[in-house]
């Protein structure tokens, strides 16, 4: 617990974090999801530096943020201008860094140039490519069909069209997409709030500022910044006049994954509470959501092959609950001799899966209590924890919206927590650890305390000399 003569700003929050950016980014020159071709040998120091480093950077950016939280909980807290500059000054040397906590933005790449070439990529995973390009997918991932909309899909075409296939420019331009997003989400979080009742630079510092959102959507370049950007786009115009540019935008942001189509209910709930009727709601929502997604498919021209691809994100490897008892449940049944052992894992997805529709049903239920912002953040983190994938940055799904609307402080805290571990879940490569590995990330993280500890001490023994 901090002293009671210790104090923080906003200036020494910014400088903290900046400092967990730089040297999160230099670590990740070693020990990031880099090219192939320069991957250093994971036994070398360089890569070893590199992954302590990037765990030391880690540790500052949680203390930062927290200590940013205490800030907006002060007397004079900062402006939501003023956030957004913290968050473009802490972003800022994440554009510079290669890939980090994910190879996935390879897969983007390589998807873009499938549908360059006119490969079905709802058929096809990346290996069909061939070249430098496809061997910078993960090896999960290389005969994998993609689950993405045709949104996205004519995105990353876009893109390599423009950077002719160059992976360095091609990483770039992903990036920069995903700033796009980030962007988007950062202008949507104060309207959202500001009509939940919420604290508008709390609902900054939790669904903006959050290190999820800079190790994952910055740094890691997803495409779920582009769907959360579109998705809180959307509701802001559905708060407004224009419930139909909402429905189109909350639907562009299914066609980049589909979780986003549970924004439509919101779009729906909103013009209710605005005095349409529920039936004339609905059949104009979904109007302007069909036809959108006609157009935008049209114009992708990469066909309806998602929807029968959205199983992709399973991997053998997978976390989630549902893939942990399914995989448990299988291993005993094998170890009694039962043929149903190669059932348990769909069977388990197939639970977890009717469990999200009945809660999502009990949630929308209760929405005369909640508001349809909040509802629908709880609908999306339902939908990250009990579906068959889960990865870190799928808790932004419903993390972005509570922040938004969350009733209390203690439920912003309890997701704080949650966020602060996950931030400290994958290796910066993107693959899974090894003892070694782990080793090394908790010596990062260790020596980052023991740091901030010192600079704490040093801060806090003159206030504590003059009290005594």
């Amino acid at each position: 617990m901090l002293a009671k003569g210790f104090s923080v700003d906003l200036r020494r929050c910014q400088l903290l974090g900046l400092t967990g950016s730089v040297v999160l980014a230099l670590g990740g020159e070693t020990a990031g999801a880099l090219p192939v071709r320069e991957l250093p040998a994971l036994a070398s120091g360089r890569a070893a530096l590199g992954l302590v480093g990037v765990y030391f950077g880690v540790v500052l950016l949680i203390a930062a943020w927290g200590l940013l939280g205490r800030v907006i909980r002060g007397p004079e807290p900062p402006s939501p201008r003023a956030l957004l500059v913290v968050l473009a000054v802490w972003a800022t040397p994440l554009l510079l860094a290669p890939p980090l906590f994910s190879r996935d933005v390879y897969s983007y790449l390589a998807q873009g140039a499938m549908v360059d070439a006119h490969i079905d990529v709802y058929t096809h995973g990346p290996a069909i490519l061939g070249g430098p390009l496809a061997d910078e997918v993960a090896p999960v991932w290389q005969r994998t069909a993609t689950p993405y909309g045709p949104v996205f899909l004519a995105v990353s075409s876009a893109l390599s069209g423009l950077t002719r296939g160059e992976v360095p420019a091609g990483l770039f331009g992903m990036r920069v997409v995903a700033l796009l997003g980030v962007a988007l989400m950062a202008a949507a979080l104060p309207r959202l709030a500001r009509h939940s009742g919420a604290d508008p630079a709390a609902a900054l510092w939790l669904g903006a500022l959050n290190p999820l959102v800079l190790l994952h959507l910055v740094a890691g370049a997803h495409n779920d910044a582009i769907m959360l950007g579109l998705l809180g786009a959307g509701l802001v115009a559905a708060l407004g006049r224009w419930p139909v540019l909402g429905a189109v935008l909350v639907t562009l942001a299914a066609l980049v994954k589909v979780p986003a189509l549970l924004g439509l209910a919101a779009v729906v709930a909103l013009q209710v509470r605005a005095g349409r009727s529920m039936g004339r709601a609905i059949a104009t929502t979904a109007a302007a959501a069909a036809a959108t997604t006609v157009a935008a498919t049209a114009a992708a021209g990469t066909g309806y092959g998602w929807i029968g691809a959205l199983k992709t994100p399973v991997s053998p490897e997978n976390l989630s609950p549902t893939s942990v008892l399914g995989r448990a449940t299988g291993a005993l049944l094998q170890g009694l001799g039962s043929d149903l052992a190669r059932f348990a894992l769909p069977a388990w997805h197939a639970l977890g899966l009717a469990a999200t529709a009945v809660a999502v049903l009990v949630i929308w239920l209760r929405r005369p209590r909640l508001s349809p912002v909040y509802a629908l953040g709880l609908s999306l983190a339902t939908v990250a924890v009990l579906g068959p994938a889960i990865r870190p940055w799928y808790a932004l799904w419903g993390l972005f919206l509570i922040a938004a609307a969350a009733p209390s402080t203690s439920v912003r805290h309890r997701v704080a927590a949650v966020s602060g571990a996950l931030a400290l879940a994958v290796l910066p490569s993107g693959g899974p650890p090894d003892a070694e590995q782990l080793a090394l990330a908790v010596s990062g993280g260790m020596l980052a305390l023991v740091v901030l500890w010192q600079a704490h001490q040093t801060t806090t023994a003159p206030v504590l000399g003059r009290t005594a």
